[in-house]
């Protein structure tokens, strides 16, 4: 089986062939040899419309969670594994940061460190906080463990219910109490504007927002509305649109704090992808199923 992924000293099974790699997409004359491809992390469309063309393609093992992106361009019949699980730690972590950061005030503090003005305010703590987490999946779940440690109330929110978690019907009920919203939910044309207009009105004074799912699953043009009354803060991985051009409104916004999408892009990615990768191929040399698959059959 040939292999096409970013990294080139993968441990491969006997009888499999990494082909030459640059890191970030194949060459053209390649795409009719590969059989199992990794597109690279982060690296675009470029990196997926290519799918298509690649005649002898066997399997696609996509590195991120979140799968929507790439959907249209897998083939009929071929498998499509993602990397559920991968990124729950970076991920989390993130999450965590963020709130804290955004109910401590950091985005102020930092504005003020550049200016040289020496101000104290008091701000909310996430301890005591009632946090509510929209998506309980892997990372969802790891984030709630996490809170334990603050002291907070946690209302985890899916579809479904389950897991002891609030159906996302019901979310509305509990909007104007929660001082912490997490979004951690795939982007669908269900979740698209989750947090509209309406909703962000709704926050309670003071709540903060956090966004490391996808950034249309917000109104962004209501957020920016929104934090310029001073009335909530947001931390935000993700963002739509993304990139963030220069000039957007929300680049501007105060009480928000804007990462470029590193939720799971840390020094923890790149030995637990490889080690994920690792295992699909030793399970394909097996002949056994494949973690995380989502289309096609083994």
């Amino acid at each position: 089986m040939n292999i096409w992924t970013q990294w080139i000293d993968l441990t491969l099974p006997t009888g499999m062939k990494h082909l030459q790699t640059d890191g970030f997409i194949p060459s053209d004359s390649q795409l009719d040899e590969i059989e199992f491809y990794v597109p690279s992390y982060m690296g675009g469309i470029k990196t997926l419309e290519i799918i298509p063309k690649m005649k002898s393609l066997k399997v696609v093992h996509l590195n991120q969670a979140g799968y929507e992106e790439i959907l249209p361009h897998i083939p009929q019949g071929v498998i499509l594994c993602n990397a559920s699980g991968l990124h729950d730690v970076s991920t989390s972590e993130l999450a965590i940061g963020l709130a804290i950061a955004s109910r401590r005030g950091f985005a102020e503090f930092m504005d003020n460190q550049k200016k040289g003005i020496w101000q104290r305010r008091t701000k909310p703590a996430l301890a005591d906080s009632h946090v509510g987490i929209v998506g309980y999946g892997h990372i969802g779940k790891r984030i709630a463990s996490l809170l334990e440690m603050f002291e907070t109330k946690v209302t985890a929110f899916t579809r479904s219910g389950s897991d002891g978690s609030i159906k996302i019907a019901e979310f509305d009920d509990y909007l104007p109490k929660l001082d912490v919203i997490i979004l951690i939910l795939p982007l669908t044309a269900e979740s698209k504007n989750f947090m509209s207009a309406d909703r962000i009105k709704k926050m309670k004074d003071g709540a903060t927002l956090i966004n490391v799912a996808r950034g249309a699953i917000v109104d962004t043009d209501a957020l920016v509305a929104e934090l310029h009354t001073g009335r909530i803060t947001a931390g935000l991985d993700v963002t739509d649109p993304e990139p963030l051009p220069a000039g957007h409104p929300l680049w501007s916004a105060p009480n928000v704090i804007i990462c470029p999408h590193v939720g799971g892009d840390s020094e923890a990615f790149d030995p637990r992808a490889r080690k994920m990768v690792q295992e699909q191929l030793a399970r394909i040399a097996k002949n056994e199923p494949l973690i995380n698959q989502i289309t096609g059959a083994n």
